[in-house]
Protein backbone atom coordinates (compact mmCIF):
# COMPACT_ATOMS: atom_id res chain seq x y z
CA UNK A 1 0.00 0.00 0.00
CA UNK A 2 1.18 3.53 -0.78
CA UNK A 3 1.08 5.94 2.16
CA UNK A 4 1.33 9.72 2.16
CA UNK A 5 4.14 9.49 4.72
CA UNK A 6 6.44 6.84 6.09
CA UNK A 7 6.28 8.39 9.55
CA UNK A 8 3.70 10.69 11.11
CA UNK A 9 4.40 12.27 14.50
CA UNK A 10 1.60 13.68 16.64
CA UNK A 11 3.12 16.21 19.02
CA UNK A 12 5.91 18.76 18.53
CA UNK A 13 7.60 18.52 21.91
CA UNK A 14 11.16 17.40 22.48
CA UNK A 15 10.54 13.68 21.96
CA UNK A 16 8.41 14.08 18.85
CA UNK A 17 10.72 16.59 17.21
CA UNK A 18 13.79 14.43 17.83
CA UNK A 19 12.07 11.35 16.39
CA UNK A 20 10.88 13.26 13.32
CA UNK A 21 14.30 14.76 12.59
CA UNK A 22 16.21 11.50 12.99
CA UNK A 23 13.70 9.49 10.94
CA UNK A 24 13.92 12.06 8.15
CA UNK A 25 17.71 11.95 8.25
CA UNK A 26 17.44 8.18 7.81
CA UNK A 27 15.53 8.79 4.57
CA UNK A 28 11.93 8.50 5.72
CA UNK A 29 9.22 10.84 4.47
CA UNK A 30 8.05 12.49 7.67
CA UNK A 31 5.29 14.82 8.82
CA UNK A 32 4.67 16.25 12.27
CA UNK A 33 1.47 17.83 13.60
CA UNK A 34 1.38 20.21 16.56
CA UNK A 35 -1.84 21.79 17.84
CA UNK A 36 -0.16 24.47 19.96
CA UNK A 37 3.49 25.60 20.07
CA UNK A 38 6.58 23.74 18.92
CA UNK A 39 8.79 22.70 21.81
CA UNK A 40 5.95 21.30 23.90
CA UNK A 41 5.82 21.59 27.66
CA UNK A 42 9.57 21.84 28.19
CA UNK A 43 10.19 24.87 26.01
CA UNK A 44 6.96 26.74 26.60
CA UNK A 45 5.60 26.01 30.11
CA UNK A 46 8.16 23.68 31.69
CA UNK A 47 11.87 23.17 32.08
CA UNK A 48 13.16 26.19 30.18
CA UNK A 49 10.96 29.06 31.44
CA UNK A 50 10.97 27.57 34.93
CA UNK A 51 14.79 27.54 35.04
CA UNK A 52 14.86 31.15 33.81
CA UNK A 53 12.53 32.16 36.65
CA UNK A 54 14.63 30.20 39.14
CA UNK A 55 17.72 32.08 37.95
CA UNK A 56 15.89 35.38 38.35
CA UNK A 57 14.86 34.55 41.91
CA UNK A 58 18.45 33.61 42.81
CA UNK A 59 19.55 37.21 42.24
CA UNK A 60 18.04 38.14 45.60
CA UNK A 61 20.43 35.71 47.32
CA UNK A 62 23.38 37.30 45.53
CA UNK A 63 22.26 40.77 46.61
CA UNK A 64 21.74 39.64 50.19
CA UNK A 65 25.15 37.96 50.35
CA UNK A 66 27.09 40.74 48.63
CA UNK A 67 27.94 42.71 51.78
CA UNK A 68 29.96 39.84 53.22
CA UNK A 69 32.21 40.01 50.17
CA UNK A 70 32.77 43.73 50.48
CA UNK A 71 30.16 44.95 48.04
CA UNK A 72 27.83 47.85 48.82
CA UNK A 73 24.73 47.39 46.71
CA UNK A 74 22.29 50.24 46.32
CA UNK A 75 18.52 50.06 46.40
CA UNK A 76 17.24 47.38 44.06
CA UNK A 77 13.82 46.79 42.56
CA UNK A 78 12.33 43.90 40.64
CA UNK A 79 10.00 44.23 37.65
CA UNK A 80 7.98 41.11 36.84
CA UNK A 81 6.77 42.27 33.38
CA UNK A 82 10.37 42.78 32.25
CA UNK A 83 11.31 39.25 33.32
CA UNK A 84 8.27 37.74 31.58
CA UNK A 85 8.88 39.73 28.37
CA UNK A 86 12.51 38.64 28.24
CA UNK A 87 11.50 35.05 28.98
CA UNK A 88 8.97 35.13 26.15
CA UNK A 89 11.60 36.47 23.76
CA UNK A 90 13.93 33.58 24.60
CA UNK A 91 11.17 31.00 24.18
CA UNK A 92 10.32 32.44 20.75
CA UNK A 93 13.98 32.05 19.79
CA UNK A 94 13.97 28.42 20.90
CA UNK A 95 10.75 27.67 19.00
CA UNK A 96 12.43 29.11 15.92
CA UNK A 97 15.35 26.77 16.53
CA UNK A 98 12.96 23.80 16.64
CA UNK A 99 11.26 24.95 13.44
CA UNK A 100 14.60 25.42 11.68
CA UNK A 101 15.70 21.93 12.73
CA UNK A 102 12.55 20.35 11.31
CA UNK A 103 12.73 22.35 8.09
CA UNK A 104 16.40 21.58 7.52
CA UNK A 105 15.71 17.87 8.06
CA UNK A 106 12.94 17.95 5.45
CA UNK A 107 10.06 17.31 7.87
CA UNK A 108 6.63 18.61 6.84
CA UNK A 109 5.16 20.51 9.81
CA UNK A 110 1.39 20.84 10.12
CA UNK A 111 -0.34 23.23 12.50
CA UNK A 112 -3.46 21.66 13.98
CA UNK A 113 -4.82 18.95 16.20
CA UNK A 114 -4.24 15.47 14.82
CA UNK A 115 -6.59 12.57 15.48
CA UNK A 116 -6.37 8.91 14.49
CA UNK A 117 -9.24 7.55 12.44
CA UNK A 118 -7.60 4.14 11.87
CA UNK A 119 -4.20 2.55 12.60
CA UNK A 120 -2.81 4.17 9.44
CA UNK A 121 -4.95 7.30 8.99
CA UNK A 122 -4.84 10.68 10.70
CA UNK A 123 -7.09 13.70 10.45
CA UNK A 124 -5.57 17.16 10.86
CA UNK A 125 -8.32 19.70 10.48
CA UNK A 126 -10.05 18.84 7.20
CA UNK A 127 -7.09 16.86 5.89
CA UNK A 128 -6.98 13.08 6.00
CA UNK A 129 -3.44 11.71 5.83
CA UNK A 130 -2.14 8.15 5.69
CA UNK A 131 1.11 6.95 7.26
CA UNK A 132 2.88 3.63 7.55
CA UNK A 133 4.16 4.31 11.07
CA UNK A 134 2.70 6.72 13.63
CA UNK A 135 4.25 8.14 16.79
CA UNK A 136 2.21 9.57 19.68
CA UNK A 137 4.22 12.23 21.51
CA UNK A 138 1.52 14.42 23.02
CA UNK A 139 3.00 14.89 26.50
CA UNK A 140 0.97 15.58 29.60
CA UNK A 141 -1.19 18.28 31.13
CA UNK A 142 -1.46 19.76 34.61
CA UNK A 143 -4.22 18.42 36.85
CA UNK A 144 -6.66 20.34 38.99
CA UNK A 145 -8.21 18.54 41.96
CA UNK A 146 -12.00 18.42 42.08
CA UNK A 147 -12.71 20.94 44.84
CA UNK A 148 -15.29 23.74 44.92
CA UNK A 149 -13.84 26.88 43.35
CA UNK A 150 -11.03 25.06 41.54
CA UNK A 151 -11.65 27.26 38.50
CA UNK A 152 -10.27 30.19 40.51
CA UNK A 153 -6.85 28.54 40.80
CA UNK A 154 -4.09 28.43 38.21
CA UNK A 155 -1.69 25.67 37.22
CA UNK A 156 2.02 25.88 36.48
CA UNK A 157 1.15 26.56 32.82
CA UNK A 158 -0.57 29.80 33.82
CA UNK A 159 2.13 30.93 36.25
CA UNK A 160 4.46 31.93 33.41
CA UNK A 161 2.00 34.53 32.12
CA UNK A 162 0.75 36.23 35.28
CA UNK A 163 0.36 39.99 34.65
CA UNK A 164 2.08 40.90 37.90
CA UNK A 165 3.95 39.33 40.79
CA UNK A 166 1.40 38.29 43.44
CA UNK A 167 2.07 39.38 47.01
CA UNK A 168 0.60 36.20 48.54
CA UNK A 169 0.77 32.79 46.88
CA UNK A 170 -0.68 29.50 48.08
CA UNK A 171 0.64 26.40 46.34
CA UNK A 172 -1.25 23.13 46.67
CA UNK A 173 1.20 20.28 46.22
CA UNK A 174 4.75 19.66 47.41
CA UNK A 175 6.15 17.74 44.48
CA UNK A 176 8.96 19.13 42.40
CA UNK A 177 6.76 21.56 40.43
CA UNK A 178 5.12 23.03 43.51
CA UNK A 179 8.37 23.45 45.41
CA UNK A 180 10.22 24.95 42.46
CA UNK A 181 7.53 27.62 42.13
CA UNK A 182 7.54 28.15 45.89
CA UNK A 183 11.23 29.04 45.66
CA UNK A 184 10.67 31.28 42.64
CA UNK A 185 7.86 33.31 44.18
CA UNK A 186 9.55 33.55 47.57
CA UNK A 187 12.84 34.62 46.00
CA UNK A 188 11.10 37.35 44.02
CA UNK A 189 9.41 38.69 47.14
CA UNK A 190 6.04 36.94 47.57
CA UNK A 191 4.74 35.43 50.79
CA UNK A 192 4.35 31.72 50.08
CA UNK A 193 2.35 28.94 51.71
CA UNK A 194 2.69 25.33 50.54
CA UNK A 195 -0.17 22.97 51.40
CA UNK A 196 0.45 19.26 50.93
CA UNK A 197 -1.42 16.08 51.76
CA UNK A 198 1.54 13.91 52.77
CA UNK A 199 3.75 14.16 55.82
CA UNK A 200 6.86 15.02 53.79
CA UNK A 201 7.65 17.17 50.80
CA UNK A 202 8.97 15.58 47.58
CA UNK A 203 7.24 12.28 48.25
CA UNK A 204 9.04 9.48 46.45
CA UNK A 205 12.47 11.02 46.92
CA UNK A 206 14.92 9.84 49.56
CA UNK A 207 13.61 10.72 53.03
CA UNK A 208 16.78 12.64 53.95
CA UNK A 209 16.42 14.72 50.79
CA UNK A 210 12.85 15.57 51.74
CA UNK A 211 13.91 16.57 55.25
CA UNK A 212 16.77 18.75 54.00
CA UNK A 213 14.52 20.52 51.51
CA UNK A 214 11.79 21.10 54.10
CA UNK A 215 14.36 22.65 56.45
CA UNK A 216 15.61 24.93 53.67
CA UNK A 217 12.10 26.02 52.71
CA UNK A 218 11.28 26.92 56.31
CA UNK A 219 14.60 28.76 56.63
CA UNK A 220 13.60 30.89 53.65
CA UNK A 221 10.29 31.82 55.22
CA UNK A 222 8.02 29.50 53.24
CA UNK A 223 5.11 28.24 55.34
CA UNK A 224 4.50 24.48 55.08
CA UNK A 225 1.09 23.03 55.90
CA UNK A 226 1.67 19.26 56.00
CA UNK A 227 -1.04 16.57 56.14
CA UNK A 228 -3.49 19.19 54.93
CA UNK A 229 -5.83 19.46 51.96
CA UNK A 230 -7.52 22.35 50.19
CA UNK A 231 -11.27 22.05 50.75
CA UNK A 232 -12.54 25.01 48.74
CA UNK A 233 -11.72 28.36 47.16
CA UNK A 234 -13.87 31.47 47.26
CA UNK A 235 -13.44 34.91 45.75
CA UNK A 236 -13.02 37.53 48.48
CA UNK A 237 -12.73 40.94 46.88
CA UNK A 238 -9.52 40.96 44.85
CA UNK A 239 -8.17 37.97 46.79
CA UNK A 240 -9.02 34.31 47.31
CA UNK A 241 -10.11 32.70 50.55
CA UNK A 242 -8.75 29.15 50.73
CA UNK A 243 -10.44 26.79 53.18
CA UNK A 244 -8.10 24.08 54.45
CA UNK A 245 -8.86 20.83 56.22
CA UNK A 246 -8.89 21.19 59.98
CA UNK A 247 -10.83 24.47 59.89
CA UNK A 248 -7.96 26.77 58.97
CA UNK A 249 -8.16 29.23 56.09
CA UNK A 250 -5.56 31.25 54.18
CA UNK A 251 -6.01 34.38 52.08
CA UNK A 252 -3.98 34.53 48.88
CA UNK A 253 -3.78 36.58 45.71
CA UNK A 254 -2.93 33.54 43.60
CA UNK A 255 -3.57 29.84 44.26
CA UNK A 256 -1.45 27.47 42.20
CA UNK A 257 -2.47 23.82 41.97
CA UNK A 258 0.58 21.57 41.54
CA UNK A 259 -0.98 18.22 42.32
CA UNK A 260 0.29 16.23 39.36
CA UNK A 261 0.10 15.77 35.61
CA UNK A 262 -1.99 13.46 33.40
CA UNK A 263 -1.00 11.93 30.05
CA UNK A 264 -2.45 14.07 27.28
CA UNK A 265 -4.25 11.39 25.28
CA UNK A 266 -7.89 12.48 25.29
CA UNK A 267 -9.72 12.78 21.97
CA UNK A 268 -6.85 11.44 19.88
CA UNK A 269 -8.81 8.51 18.51
CA UNK A 270 -6.43 6.05 20.16
CA UNK A 271 -9.07 3.63 21.41
CA UNK A 272 -10.78 3.57 18.00
CA UNK A 273 -7.44 2.67 16.42
CA UNK A 274 -7.00 -0.19 18.90
CA UNK A 275 -4.33 1.43 21.09
CA UNK A 276 -4.57 0.24 24.69
CA UNK A 277 -4.43 2.85 27.44
CA UNK A 278 -3.68 2.49 31.14
CA UNK A 279 -5.75 3.67 34.09
CA UNK A 280 -4.37 7.22 33.90
CA UNK A 281 -4.83 7.42 30.15
CA UNK A 282 -1.21 6.58 29.39
CA UNK A 283 -0.31 4.75 26.19
CA UNK A 284 0.86 1.27 27.20
CA UNK A 285 4.12 0.50 25.40
CA UNK A 286 6.84 -2.14 25.44
CA UNK A 287 10.59 -1.56 25.78
CA UNK A 288 10.72 -0.49 22.12
CA UNK A 289 8.04 2.17 22.80
CA UNK A 290 5.61 0.18 20.60
CA UNK A 291 1.94 0.27 21.57
CA UNK A 292 -0.57 -2.55 21.31
CA UNK A 293 -0.89 -1.68 17.60
CA UNK A 294 2.24 -2.77 15.72
CA UNK A 295 2.74 0.38 13.63
CA UNK A 296 1.91 2.88 16.41
CA UNK A 297 4.57 3.98 18.91
CA UNK A 298 4.51 6.42 21.81
CA UNK A 299 7.22 8.30 23.70
CA UNK A 300 7.53 10.86 26.46
CA UNK A 301 5.09 11.89 29.15
CA UNK A 302 2.05 10.39 27.39
CA UNK A 303 3.46 6.95 28.27
CA UNK A 304 3.77 7.84 31.98
CA UNK A 305 7.22 6.26 32.32
CA UNK A 306 9.90 8.78 33.30
CA UNK A 307 8.61 12.32 32.75
CA UNK A 308 11.88 14.00 31.83
CA UNK A 309 12.73 15.81 28.60
CA UNK A 310 16.04 13.99 27.98
CA UNK A 311 14.26 10.67 28.44
CA UNK A 312 11.60 11.59 25.86
CA UNK A 313 14.38 12.62 23.47
CA UNK A 314 16.20 9.31 23.99
CA UNK A 315 12.95 7.37 23.43
CA UNK A 316 12.13 9.27 20.25
CA UNK A 317 15.65 8.84 18.90
CA UNK A 318 15.55 5.11 19.61
CA UNK A 319 12.23 4.69 17.76
CA UNK A 320 13.58 6.51 14.70
CA UNK A 321 16.82 4.51 14.68
CA UNK A 322 15.00 1.22 15.18
CA UNK A 323 12.26 1.67 12.59
CA UNK A 324 14.07 3.67 9.92
CA UNK A 325 17.81 3.58 10.60
CA UNK A 326 18.60 -0.10 10.71
CA UNK A 327 20.09 0.45 14.17
CA UNK A 328 17.63 -1.17 16.59
CA UNK A 329 18.08 -0.15 20.21
CA UNK A 330 16.00 0.81 23.21
CA UNK A 331 16.06 3.90 25.39
CA UNK A 332 17.83 3.07 28.65
CA UNK A 333 15.75 3.98 31.70
CA UNK A 334 18.34 2.69 34.17
CA UNK A 335 20.19 5.16 36.41
CA UNK A 336 18.59 8.29 34.98
CA UNK A 337 19.81 11.35 36.91
CA UNK A 338 17.37 14.12 37.74
CA UNK A 339 17.44 17.54 39.35
CA UNK A 340 14.78 19.54 41.15
CA UNK A 341 15.41 23.28 41.00
CA UNK A 342 14.24 24.02 44.48
CA UNK A 343 16.32 26.45 46.52
CA UNK A 344 18.72 24.86 47.26
CA UNK A 345 18.77 22.41 44.35
CA UNK A 346 18.13 18.67 44.63
CA UNK A 347 20.00 16.19 42.43
CA UNK A 348 19.64 12.43 42.57
CA UNK A 349 20.44 9.23 40.71
CA UNK A 350 19.85 5.59 41.61
CA UNK A 351 18.06 4.01 44.55
CA UNK A 352 16.83 5.82 47.63
CA UNK A 353 17.82 4.32 50.99
CA UNK A 354 14.28 3.00 51.37
CA UNK A 355 14.36 1.29 47.97
CA UNK A 356 17.80 -0.16 48.60
CA UNK A 357 16.82 -1.66 51.97
CA UNK A 358 13.74 -3.23 50.37
CA UNK A 359 15.93 -4.96 47.77
CA UNK A 360 19.21 -5.74 49.55
CA UNK A 361 20.15 -7.25 52.89
CA UNK A 362 23.35 -5.23 53.39
CA UNK A 363 23.12 -1.48 52.72
CA UNK A 364 25.72 1.07 53.80
CA UNK A 365 24.86 4.75 54.12
CA UNK A 366 27.38 7.60 53.95
CA UNK A 367 25.94 11.01 54.70
CA UNK A 368 27.13 14.51 55.60
CA UNK A 369 25.78 18.03 56.04
CA UNK A 370 28.28 20.67 54.95
CA UNK A 371 28.29 24.45 54.76
CA UNK A 372 29.09 25.70 51.24
CA UNK A 373 32.19 27.88 51.21
CA UNK A 374 30.33 30.83 49.70
CA UNK A 375 28.04 30.97 52.71
CA UNK A 376 30.87 31.48 55.19
CA UNK A 377 31.28 35.09 54.01
CA UNK A 378 27.79 35.52 52.63
CA UNK A 379 26.34 34.70 56.04
CA UNK A 380 23.77 32.18 54.86
CA UNK A 381 23.08 29.39 57.35
CA UNK A 382 21.82 26.73 54.95
CA UNK A 383 23.59 23.40 54.81
CA UNK A 384 24.19 21.17 51.83
CA UNK A 385 23.33 17.48 52.25
CA UNK A 386 25.29 14.69 50.54
CA UNK A 387 24.25 11.05 50.74
CA UNK A 388 25.62 7.88 49.17
CA UNK A 389 23.78 4.55 49.19
CA UNK A 390 26.18 1.62 48.83
CA UNK A 391 25.63 -2.09 48.31
CA UNK A 392 27.51 -3.59 51.27
CA UNK A 393 28.15 -6.87 49.45
CA UNK A 394 29.85 -5.34 46.38
CA UNK A 395 30.82 -1.82 47.55
CA UNK A 396 29.07 -0.44 44.46
CA UNK A 397 27.43 2.96 44.76
CA UNK A 398 23.76 2.38 43.97
CA UNK A 399 22.33 5.75 44.99
CA UNK A 400 23.50 9.34 45.24
CA UNK A 401 21.34 12.12 46.68
CA UNK A 402 22.47 15.73 46.93
CA UNK A 403 20.89 18.94 48.21
CA UNK A 404 22.81 22.17 47.78
CA UNK A 405 23.91 24.87 45.34
CA UNK A 406 24.84 23.67 41.83
CA UNK A 407 24.47 19.98 42.73
CA UNK A 408 22.73 19.50 39.37
CA UNK A 409 26.15 20.00 37.79
CA UNK A 410 27.78 17.53 40.18
CA UNK A 411 25.28 14.69 39.69
CA UNK A 412 25.94 14.42 35.96
CA UNK A 413 29.46 13.06 36.48
CA UNK A 414 28.32 10.81 39.32
CA UNK A 415 25.65 9.31 37.06
CA UNK A 416 28.31 8.43 34.47
CA UNK A 417 30.45 6.82 37.15
CA UNK A 418 27.53 4.81 38.54
CA UNK A 419 26.64 3.52 35.07
CA UNK A 420 30.23 2.29 34.91
CA UNK A 421 29.82 0.48 38.25
CA UNK A 422 31.82 2.83 40.48
CA UNK A 423 32.54 1.58 44.01
CA UNK A 424 32.80 3.56 47.22
CA UNK A 425 36.50 2.70 47.36
CA UNK A 426 37.01 4.22 43.91
CA UNK A 427 35.27 7.42 44.96
CA UNK A 428 37.47 7.51 48.07
CA UNK A 429 40.61 7.19 45.95
CA UNK A 430 39.60 10.00 43.56
CA UNK A 431 41.35 13.32 44.11
CA UNK A 432 38.86 16.12 44.63
CA UNK A 433 38.99 19.66 43.28
CA UNK A 434 39.84 21.97 46.15
CA UNK A 435 38.09 24.02 47.29
CA UNK A 436 34.78 22.97 45.80
CA UNK A 437 31.46 21.56 46.94
CA UNK A 438 31.99 18.51 44.75
CA UNK A 439 35.11 17.68 46.74
CA UNK A 440 33.00 17.16 49.85
CA UNK A 441 31.24 14.23 48.20
CA UNK A 442 34.59 12.43 47.93
CA UNK A 443 35.55 12.97 51.55
CA UNK A 444 32.62 11.22 53.29
CA UNK A 445 34.62 8.28 54.62
CA UNK A 446 32.78 7.44 57.84
CA UNK A 447 29.78 5.18 57.42
CA UNK A 448 26.69 6.78 58.94
CA UNK A 449 24.64 3.62 59.34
Amino acid sequence: MNYDYDFFVIGGGSGGVRAARIASQHGAKVALAESALLGGTCVNVGCVPKKLLVMASHVRDELDDAAGFGWTVGESTFDWPTLIANKDKELARLRGFYRKGLDSAGVTTLQGRARLVSPHEIEVGTQRISAKTILIATGGRADKPDVPGAELAITSDDAFALPSLPKRVLIYGAGYVGLEFAGVFRGLGSDVTVVHRSAQVLRGFDADVSEAVADALAHRGICLEAKTTVESLQRQGDALRVQLSGGKHVTADVVLFATGRTPNTDNLGLEAAGVKLGQRGEVIVDADSRSSVDNIYAVGDCTDRIALTPVAIAEGHAVADTVFGGKPHQADHHLVPTAVFTQPTVATVGLTEEQARAQLSDVHIYQARVRPMKDTLGGREERAMFKLVVDGATDRVIGCHLVGPHVDEIIQGIAVAMRCGVTKAQLDSTVGIHPSLGEDLLTIRQRTR
